[in-house]
């Protein structure tokens, strides 16, 4: 039986994994849980799962549920406590969930630790992926990926030797804008971005993707996680996201993984791998689909996607720099403070004003992050 420890339990991929837990009682043991300020279905959660130890945001929080969990189960609070349930159970697999940078430091501590990573916080390998990786090298411990076009592009490559891999491309939807010019854009509403056409996301990564944020992201996190340079990384814009990504090889052959959409199915994978279990997810059936469609990646459209691979390229705090110009931009607009537009032009603003320090160690990428985001809410 695999225990677990999940960071982020009842956000979208946290619920989503306790659903594959759930399905599978026989396989999972939960170890723990966290969460920030939804205390109510986190209690929920414990009572079901019964694990050892949960953190929630603040002492507060804590105060107010310390009487509703279960017996036996610890509770913590604030970053102390994502690091304990990070780091300090019997886990073998830590699920990082955590939306945004905040997720950094106890994924660094649950691989201090020996925990392998089931990785759905992009961000530690964008902020930090030098750190990340060499250290779960040196500990011989595993980064699998959770993220559907991530998983896939693992699944594609799955016994194929390095030397054998020309080139991945990963796929985007285009997000709640797709079919909008950029000129459209002006006066889009919140209401408007949160309308994802083909995946349930929380919040901010539902923004992420209707700005293709999150797809630079996810280009920065692969260039990470399979070791390539950024001229081997493509996107192509496929609005039905069935193809999940695919990996072309040396000799001109393409391998794809393709599946309904569905997030349990990547969960699934991460926590088995290599090993695979049925799956809730609804078969796919081509024929019912019937066609798919492809169109070339507009990066004038998308300028924020463009920032995203030239800031890969120049390395260091560059990444950092736009991570957390993104996180702040993102919360402005959602509290109403900015328009639609002005998340890619803060960004902008703000990777023209950085510069990049190499190979910068945990307290420099904190420090960078600071800045960053007092920057970028003053602009």
């Amino acid at each position: 039986m695999k225990k677990i420890s999940i960071l982020g339990s009842t956000g979208s991929i946290g619920t989503q994994t306790l659903d594959v837990v759930a399905m599978h009682p026989d396989q999972f043991q939960v170890e723990g849980l966290s969460a920030g300020a939804n205390v109510d279905l986190l209690v929920e959660q414990a009572r079901q799962f019964r694990p050892r130890k949960v953190s929630v945001g603040t002492k507060e929080l804590a105060d107010r549920i310390a009487n509703d969990l279960p017996a036996g189960t610890q509770l913590y609070y604030g970053s102390e406590g994502l690091i304990e349930v990070a780091a300090n159970t019997d886990a073998d697999t830590v699920v990082t969930a955590v939306m945004g940078s905040v997720g950094l430091r106890s994924t660094l501590a649950a691989l201090e630790a020996g925990k392998h990573i089931g990785l759905a916080n992009k961000e530690t390998l964008v902020t930090a992926g030098h750190l990340v990786t060499s250290l779960a090298k040196k500990r011989r411990l595993s980064l699998l990926p959770i993220d559907s076009e991530h998983s896939a592009i693992l699944q594609c490559m799955n016994g194929e030797p390095e030397r054998n891999v020309s080139r991945i491309t990963l796929t985007a939807s285009g997000g709640s804008f797709r079919n909008l010019t950029r000129e459209q854009l002006s006066d889009v509403t919140v209401e408007d971005a949160l309308k994802h056409p083909n995946w349930s996301m929380g919040a901010k990564i539902t923004i992420d993707s209707a700005t293709m944020v999150n797809k630079g992201l996810e280009v920065i996190e692969a260039r990470w996680l399979f070791d390539l340079e950024y001229d081997q990384i493509d996107v192509l814009l496929h609005p039905e996201s069935i193809i999940h990504s695919y990996v072309e090889f040396v000799d001109t052959s393409i391998v794809a993984q393709l599946g309904n959409p569905d997030m349990r199915v990547p969960i699934q994978y991460a926590l088995t791998y290599p090993d695979r279990l049925p799956s809730p997810a609804q078969r796919l059936s081509l024929a019912q689909i019937g066609s798919l469609h492809f169109k070339e990646m507009d990066y004038d459209r998308y300028p924020s996607l463009r920032l995203a691979f030239e800031c890969g390229k120049m390395g260091g705090t560059a990444t950092t720099a736009f991570n957390a110009a993104n996180e702040v931009a993102v919360a402005r607009f959602l509290q109403g403070e900015i328009s639609f537009l002005h998340i890619d032009r803060i960004i902008e603003q703000v990777i023209e004003r950085h510069s990049s320090i190499a190979l910068p160690d945990l307290g420099t990428i904190e420090q960078c992050d600071r800045e960053v985001r007092e920057l970028a809410s003053r602009l």
